[in-house]
């Protein structure tokens, strides 16, 4: 039972007369502010009540949440360090991490305790947004749809376009070292053979329906990123001179320069879409919060290695780094080429675990108009959106600025608006903490 504001005094009950005295007694009056214990009120638990076919252990979420985040991305880091100087990209990429790991932290809390109150056992993110507000002020029920609706949209729309430009970036790196054996400019060869190329390797990849079976896929994309970027790491320092006699002028940049950054760095890192996959396909949800929790340690481990490829990478070129960094690279050096090869592995390998959100969305909005034969339709399915996908790519190639634009926008809203909004509404009821300080948050 909760305590009202007004004196102390607890919420009238209508079965309240129906109790002794000696179980009124026994009644537990938590205090208004502890989130924690609120939220965990009732005997319904969500995590026992779970039953899936083949969940994924605390191992497998965190080669999944690595792979998430140690995307392509990572690659324009030195770029965005140029923006900002040495010292502040590295203050800044850790204020970045922990602002987005901790919006990724309040929305899997959030549907923890919305589990709580709608007794359900799982929950997509646009689900929460949803249930957030079915069990928010009444003034804000009559947009709980809309919510849900957006959030959708808009998820769908930032992952698939990004799929699609990983359609387009698997194609560049094997173009250039195909090129290179061909003596033969890259801008003379047509890349949208190359994307045609991949449509079948990729729709068998989309064809993986588990994430317990995509855990082994993100594995070797770790294993094969890890080498791309082990490479990097050798030519940055174990190949030319480091830009020291300049290193005055690159410490820290004018503040018109910024937004550069963040711009970069939060599309990077981002990766809030595929949160509540993984959590719902857990054997222990639980430990995906905490401090040494699965999000926890992914994210500051993704964080180091952003914070070292961004600072070598700009100390080592300077104002003449690009971006990807890989095109700093010489071609015609056999570890450059193998950093290209291993990169169109690693974002192939990625693909499915990207494109997992865009299934789902489209799945759970279809399967009910498939009963009769849902596993024939979900492949029919998947095999036309990766085509779509594929075609996108095909017919513009040069997408990548574009869903750069996009996809920071919508990882804004959805990474760091959203989440805030919807823990405001979550714990409306709860408590804000002393002195309220969720609202200040």
């Amino acid at each position: 039972m909760v305590q009202e504001s007004n004196g102390g005094l607890p919420a009238p009950q209508e079965l309240e007369t129906f109790l002794s005295p000696e179980e009124k007694s026994k009644e537990k009056i938590v205090n208004t502010y502890n989130m924690t214990k609120d939220a965990e009120l009732g005997d319904f638990d969500p995590f026992t009540e779970r039953k899936l076919d083949n969940p994924t252990s605390n191992n497998d979420t965190l080669t999944h949440l690595l792979k998430a985040s140690l995307g392509t991305g990572i690659l324009a880091m030195p770029l965005a360090f140029k923006c900002v100087g040495l010292i502040s990209g590295i203050f800044f990429t850790i204020l970045v991490a922990v602002v987005c790991t901790h919006c990724s932290y309040i929305l899997i809390k959030c549907a923890h305790v919305l589990y709580k109150k709608t007794k359900k056992t799982a929950m997509t993110f646009p689900e929460v947004g949803q249930a957030a507000l079915e069990n928010g002020p009444q003034s804000l029920r009559k947009f709980a749809n809309g919510f849900r609706i957006f959030i959708l949209v808009s998820l769908f729309l930032t992952y698939f376009g990004t799929c699609s430009v990983y359609t387009v970036m698997i194609s560049k790196h094997i173009l250039k070292v195909v090129a290179y054996y061909m003596n033969t400019p890259e801008k003379e060869v047509e890349i949208r053979i190359f994307i045609i190329a991949l449509l079948l390797p990729l729709i068998f990849m989309a064809w993986i329906r588990n994430l317990k079976y995509l855990a082994p896929v993100s594995m070797i994309a770790n294993i094969f990123m890890g080498l791309g970027l082990g490479i990097t790491f050798y030519y940055l320092v174990g190949t030319g001179d480091l830009k020291v006699d300049n290193i005055k002028n690159m410490l820290i940049k004018p503040p018109n320069q910024w937004p550069d950054f963040f711009s970069l760095s939060i599309f990077a890192m981002e990766a809030i879409g595929v949160m509540m996959p993984l959590e719902n396909a857990m054997e222990t949800p639980q430990a995906m919060l905490g401090y040494c929790g699965v999000l926890n340690k992914g994210m500051s481990g993704v964080t180091f290695v952003y914070i070292l490829l961004g600072f070598l990478g700009y100390l080592r070129f300077g104002e003449n780094v690009q971006d990807p960094i890989t095109l700093n690279l010489h071609d015609s050096d056999i570890p450059a080429q193998i950093v290209n090869v291993s990169i169109a592995i690693a974002v192939y390998c990625t693909f499915g675990l990207q494109f997992f959100v865009c299934i789902e969305i489209m799945w759970n909005s279809l399967k009910d108009k498939f009963s009769k034969r849902p596993d024939l339709a979900d492949y029919i399915m998947r095999t036309i959106m990766v085509t779509v996908c594929v075609l996108l790519a095909v017919a513009v190639p040069t997408i990548g600025p574009f869903m750069g634009v996009i996809g920071a926008f919508c990882f804004s809203l959805l990474g760091l608006i959203a989440p805030a909004f919807i823990e405001v509404i979550t714990y409306w009821d709860i408590g804000f903490g002393p002195c309220k300080y969720l609202i200040w948050k």
